[in-house]
């Protein structure tokens, strides 16, 4: 395992491609893009229950980069929170109490 500082300053010799994958390890960069596995991952579901929530229309569909699919974590976000609550009639109770603190 290479040092931090080797891994920051880029001393180590090692590729820009090693290196950026090594400094994601150390300092994770925001994606707003995600595959279709890690959106499934995202919002704690399985890829096959994903694929059915995005057929039916409850999550959005893919953006298109060259033959990629990529899902916006926004649009995810958006999805999620029209999805109905567990229990519709106990909408406005301590939850949402809870929430602006």
């Amino acid at each position: 395992m290479l040092p931090l500082r080797d891994l920051i300053c880029g001393t180590s010799g090692l590729s820009d491609m090693t290196r950026s994958t090594a400094l994601s390890a150390v300092r994770p960069i925001p994606r707003r893009g995600l595959s279709r596995e890690e959106a499934a991952m995202y919002l704690g579901i399985s890829a096959s229950k994903f694929d059915e929530l995005v057929r039916d229309g409850r999550m959005p569909r893919p953006k298109r980069i060259d033959r990629r699919k990529i899902w916006d974590v926004r649009d995810l976000d958006v999805a999620f929170d029209a999805l109905p609550a567990e229990n519709p009639q106990s909408q406005g109770t301590s939850w949402d109490d809870f929430r602006d603190l």
